[in-house]
This record gives structure tokens, sequence and C-alpha cells, in this order.
């Protein structure tokens, strides 16, 4: 409790000043009386106020005025005074007493009379913020939208009677139907223990569902279960309806816009109208609000997100899911960056709802679960997975070797070649390059040096055919480059993007239409004519009735990534196109291309095989031999050198804590964090903190003390805390 007795040289003190300060004419205001009348039951508030500092993490005492007494209820919005200033608050508890012994400066005013903070929010925001070393005010300016008056004027108060489904409405959604659940042989159970208000925890390993009942129609003879209607939004549709017929709410978190699309497409045949919401980021601040408003006040069962729904206050939540645990949008860019996972485990485990975590692959932390128990795998047998996944060929191997010697290096080898040019008589091609623009990297033609900028060392690209070298970190052009290793001027291509790409393969295919997909314009879906669709990875649309090939270039620009998840990134992002390719039933073959031939990687293996369990097993079976996450917790502390030094005088850290650093801090520019820094900005270090996973809360509570020292002596530089960074974005 923030309120009591004491010196104003101890932390209670500090906090009576702060309350003495707020009722002090400041700027010519007039301070309330203080014969404020005080409600007559429980006149005591307890506020959590948003002042964004670390040491004030904590609430404060306030006197409820008998003017606000039945509008200052916990979970409110209020205004209060505090050092000087009006700030926002939250009213989380209102009692009797107070701990404080002398006078509590009032409420200002409430702000509006919506429980928006409910008592399970706040628990979630609380074990959020202990989680990551950050602050219950950080969590909260994630869990709760702004307010937006007029959609809380227009929205009810009470939920409107359901609209009864038409026939074939709910001969297409029945919820105790299995559906795309029946190919897995433990998915039937699952459903039936989540109907009857169980709490099972699955990780689920994806097939791919890609309309083989147009398929079948056309002789391609699919096999059932295949069918349009059995691919991953419909499954998270089947298993949010199984919650919602156990008198339940289901919420379900996916990475980005067009998976939104997707399930809510899938809800709206599985469900009907109106039983659900859509909650995403990109949101206008009425919409989202007044979408936030119909899950509080119980007007639907069900939400589907990105990552701005992970808080979404499902009335008697009963399953939380999400899609794709890999994908980087997961991650919250914001203090104190939580991971969508960690949210959905404490609300799973806080509320009681069964957990679904699914993906074509699976991550080394979701492995770790998995391998501890805490979640049970979800897959179908290796039949059913040989029979509905592509044909895989790796380019340069085998037979190929010999009729084409460079095929392991060429960027378009001729067995990929004479794979499109068969599958465009069956349908469209995929070609996913890793890489988007024209030619995004460029290196000396005589030494294989990578070419760089001489004002900012970034990387140089072409951004179209004849075009100057330019910088792509400060957008300076390289006219007259020169290689500083062996002085020769020419340059040649060390990457080729998806534009380029999209030209050769134009000239190739004479008289293809050729769709491309990546930044600036994502496609959705393509038809099921015959067409060259090249992409970026996550950017690959759906093609209606499935590609009849796929082809993966480039593979070592995915695989020679500086990072940690490298191999287990890699096999997500092929894995994600190949799904989008028909099974080998029907003929569906996914080209990998430029594989290093010297040796066998695990990672390759995988994907021919289509078993992203051994793989994930097999890493992290080595990250635990050399103390890597997930086995270990890590933390990163980014500052200039002298304050990372003052920091951690500040802060004593147990003994079991492995210090790692400082080292230069990754480097700006795109993909990375933003731009560079400017060259007068004094160079940022990064130190990593390892501790083991007994020691963790020890790590944690080491890191929430440096914070609230540092905010407390008010030290001019920051120190960013990131726990958990290998898996952020960049």
């Amino acid at each position: 409790m923030s309120a009591g007795t004491g010196s104003d040289e101890s932390p209670v003190g500090e906090q009576l000043s702060l309350v003495r300060a707020a009722v002090r004419p400041v700027d010519g205001r007039r301070r309330l009386p203080s014969t404020t009348e005080p409600a007559t039951v429980d006149p005591v508030a307890e506020v959590l106020v948003d002042v964004g500092l670390a040491h004030l993490d904590r609430p404060f005492e306030y006197l409820v005025p008998q003017s606000l007494a039945d509008k200052a209820l916990p979970g409110t919005r209020v205004k209060v005074r505090f050092a000087g200033q009006d700030v926002d608050g939250f009213v989380i508890a209102r009692r009797a007493e107070a701990e404080h012994t002398g006078r509590l400066a009032p409420l200002r005013r409430v702000v509006s009379a919506e429980p928006v903070l409910t008592p399970t929010l706040l628990s979630v925001c609380r074990e959020v913020a202990a989680r990551y070393a950050g602050t219950v005010g950080d969590v909260l300016r994630l869990a709760v939208p702004p307010r937006h008056a007029t959609a809380e004027k227009n929205l009810s108060l009470e939920p409107p009677e359901p609209e009864a489904r038409d026939t074939a409405e709910g001969a297409a959604g029945d919820p105790g139907d299995d559906g795309p659940w029946s190919r897995y042989p433990a998915g039937p159970s699952f459903l039936r223990r989540v109907a009857a208000g169980e709490a099972p925890a699955a990780s689920w390993l994806a097939l791919p569902g890609t309309g083989g009942a147009v398929g079948a129609e056309r002789g391609g003879g699919a096999e059932p279960g295949t069918a349009a209607g059995a691919d991953w939004p419909s499954a998270f549709a089947a298993a949010a309806a199984a919650a919602v017929e156990g008198g339940r709410g289901a919420l379900l978190v996916v990475p980005d816009h067009r998976d939104v699309d997707r399930v809510d497409a899938a809800l709206r045949a599985r469900l009907g109208k109106d039983r659900h919401v859509r909650l995403t980021a990109d949101q206008g601040p009425q919409a989202r609000y007044t979408a936030w408003l119909k899950v509080l006040r119980g007007h639907v069962p069900v939400v589907v997100g990105t990552r701005a729904a992970m808080f979404a206050p499902v009335q008697r939540l009963g399953l939380v899911a999400w899609w794709d645990d890999g994908d980087d949008l997961l991650v919250e860019p914001r203090s104190p960056y939580p991971h969508v996972r960690e949210v959905l485990r404490v609300r799973a485990r806080l509320e009681g709802a069964a957990l679904l975590a699914g993906g074509y692959t699976r991550t080394t932390p979701l492995q770790q679960l998995v391998e501890e128990d805490a979640l049970r795998p979800v897959a179908a047998d290796p039949a059913r997975v040989r029979r509905d996944v592509p044909r895989v060929l790796v380019a340069g191997e085998g037979a190929e070797l010999e009729r084409d010697p460079a095929a392991a290096s060429a960027h378009l080898p001729s067995v990929a070649h004479r794979t499109a040019k068969r599958a465009l008589e069956e349908g469209p091609v995929l070609i996913q390059v890793p890489r988007r623009g024209y030619v995004p990297s460029l290196s000396c033609q005589n030494c294989r040096r990578p070419a760089r900028c001489g004002r900012c060392h970034g990387p140089l690209a072409l951004t179209g055919a004849g075009a100057t070298p330019t910088c792509r970190w400060c957008g300076t052009a390289a006219p007259g480059f020169e290689c500083p290793e062996c002085g020769d001027h020419r340059l040649r291509s060390s990457v080729v993007g998806a534009r380029r790409t999209a030209e050769e393969l134009g000239r190739a295919f004479a008289g293809v239409l050729v769709h491309t997909s990546g930044a600036g314009e994502v496609l959705a879906t393509v038809g099921p004519e015959p067409s060259l669709v090249i992409a970026t990875p996550g950017a690959e649309p759906v093609a209606e009735d499935g590609y009849a090939a796929t082809l993966l270039l480039d593979a070592w620009a995915l695989l020679d990534r500086p990072s940690l998840d490298a191999g287990e990134e890699a096999l997500r992002r092929w894995m994600a196109a190949a799904a989008l390719t028909r099974g080998a039933g029907r003929g569906g073959i996914a080209v990998l291309c430029g594989v290093p031939a010297h040796t066998t990687l695990p990672v390759v293996e995988a994907l021919v095989r289509w078993d992203p369990a051994w793989f994930a097993g097999r890493e992290l079976a080595e990250r635990r031999e050399l103390g890597l996450p997930p086995t270990v917790r890590m933390a990163q502390l980014v500052a200039t050198r002298h304050t990372l030094e003052a920091a951690l005088g500040q802060v004593e850290l147990p003994d079991d804590i492995e210090r790692l650093g400082p080292m230069p801090a990754p480097s700006g520019g795109p993909g990375r964090g933003g731009a560079p820094a400017g060259p007068d900005d004094p160079p940022k270090q990064q130190l990593l903190l390892r501790a083991p996973l007994a020691a963790q809360d020890r790590l944690l509570t080491a890191l929430r003390d440096l914070r609230a020292i540092r905010s407390a002596r008010k030290e001019p530089e920051t120190v960013t805390v990131r726990v958990d960074p290998l898996t952020g974005p960049g």
C-alpha cells in the first residue's frame, strides 16, 4: 500500500509530500476546499496514477467526495491532482479507512463511469508487468484503449438478443461438428473438453488446407477433410464455437490484418452474424473502443484480432488461442515488450481458460512447454501428413546435381524452371523471394566484399534497372563506387529482390500473368487461373484452389541471418509458403533453391520430411546444452557505456546472474529498429544478463529495482530494459 506514516525522507514520506503538494495552489489555480464532504460509504479510493515513473508504480489514496460517490467505482477512469498537475488514473478499490494518517487529496472528477479496468484485467496486467520487469502503468496503456465518449453513449448497456440463424447457416456451422479437427487424432477430444468447460492446453501443428473440394470436382482426388473449410482459420472458428457452446467466450489472436480477415470470415460462417468482433490497432478510435466495449459489456462472446486484442476483457473466458508463435508481429514493440504467448498464458491460468497455440511449425519456447507437459501436442498422423503436404524437392541434390551442376547456387535453377512450367498448366505458381526491392544488396565484382556507403557504412542497393547505387539507410547515392579492399569499381548483385525476380520471370514465361505481393502492396488472394505470384515472406496471398507449385528462392539468404533463431525462422517462412500449395495427393510440389551443397542441414531435412516437431526438439536440446534462451532467462540493457556502468553500480545483482558485455548495440537501419545513430550521438552499448530459470525471479526483481532507483533519482539518460530480447523483432 502506498500511504502510511513515515518521515519525509522515507518512500512513504515522499508520497505524503506529493499528496500535500497536490492541494496547493499552482499556476494561479484554485485548490479544492479543504472541507470537501467525503462520501458516507467507503470514502477512500485507491488510485493507480498514470505518471510513467517506475518508482511511483503503486496505488495512492485519495478522498472520494460525496458528489462522486456513486460514480467513482472500482475500474473507472478519474482525474486526480498529482505533483501540481491533473493526471489520469484508475480507481482500483474503495475502502472505509485510509492507511495514511494525514489529510487526503480529493478526486478531481470521474472521467467516465464505465468500469473499464476489471479486477481480472488488473491482475493480468500486474503479472505481465512482473514477468517483463515493467510497470503496471505501461501495461495498462496497452490493455485499455483510450476513451471515446461517443462510443460509450451510442452503445447500449444491455446485450442485444441473439438473432436466430437460418437453416443453411446452421448446417454449415454446427458447433458440435468436429470439422477440420477430425484430421487430428486428438482434435475431437480437445473440442469436447473445451465445450465441457475444461481447460486443456495444446500445441497444434496444423496441416495445410487449400480448397480440396474444387480439386475433387476437377478430378484431383482430394481426400476427405481437405476441402475448403479445413484450413486453420476454420479450425480456430470451430474451437471458438466449442467454447461458446459451453457458455463461455473465446479470444483469438493472429499476426496481421489478412489473418484477421480470414478468421473473421470463418467465424461468421460458423457462429453467424453479430457473435464476434474484430479488434485491431489500425481501427479508428471510435471503432476500436466500440468493439472493446461490446466485449466488456457482454454483447459478443468471441474476439479476433491482432496483438492489440490480447487484453480484450472477454466475459467468462473459455479459450485463448494464437497463430504462428514465431511471427515477430506478436511481440509488442512498446515497453515492457510483452509477447502474446506470455500474456495469453497468464490469462488462461488466471481465468481457467483452455489454451491453443497453433502454427505450421513450433518454436523452441513452445517445444519447451511441450516437453515440460504444460502443453499437449496435437498433430496429424504421418500418413495423413504425407498426403496433405506438398512434395518437397531440393535443387542441387541427387540426380539433379549431375543434370545441373550450378543448381545449388543459381537464383532460378533448371529444376525450378521446369517445375514452374509444368505447374502453370494446372494453376498459379508461388515464388517466395526473401528480400524486397530490386537489388537490395551489392558487392564488389572482383573480391565479393559487400558494397557499403562511405557516409554511414550502410548497404548499397539498386532501386531499378540502370539506377545509381544508393544507400538503403541514409539514401546517399554512390555513383563512383571504389572497393576499399581491392580498388575495383565494378558491382555485382549479392541478393536479387522481388521486383527484379518478377522482371526476370516475366521475360522467361512470356504471356503469363505476373502478380507481386510485398511492401507497399500486399495481395490477400489470387484466383485459380495460371499465373506467377512473386511474394516476400509473410506477404504470400492465398490461392483459391491452392498453388500448383511453390518455389522457395535464395534459401541461403534466410539461413545466413545473424540471429539465434535463423534456422527456426527460415523453416517457419518456408512452411508457411509451402502450406499454401496443394497436397502431394493432388500433385503439389515445393522446390527449395539456394541451399548450401557442402553439408546436410537439419532445417532442410525438417522441411523435406515436414517434421517441425523433430527440428524444434533438436534446436531446444542444443540451446539447453549451450545455455541459450528459452532454457535460461535473459535481459538486455541498452544505454551508453558510462550509463550502463553507473546503473549496474546502483543495484546489486545476485551471484548466479552472468554478465555478457558491454558490447556494441545492434546497429540501426531498416529491419534493425530504425535509422542508424547520427555521427554526433554517443554510441549505444548493450549488456546481456543471463540467469538460470531457477533464478529468474531474482533477475526480474533486480531489474525492477534498477528502473525504480534511476527513476527516483531523476537520472538524465534512460536505460532500456528488455526481457527475452531474442524473441523480439529484428
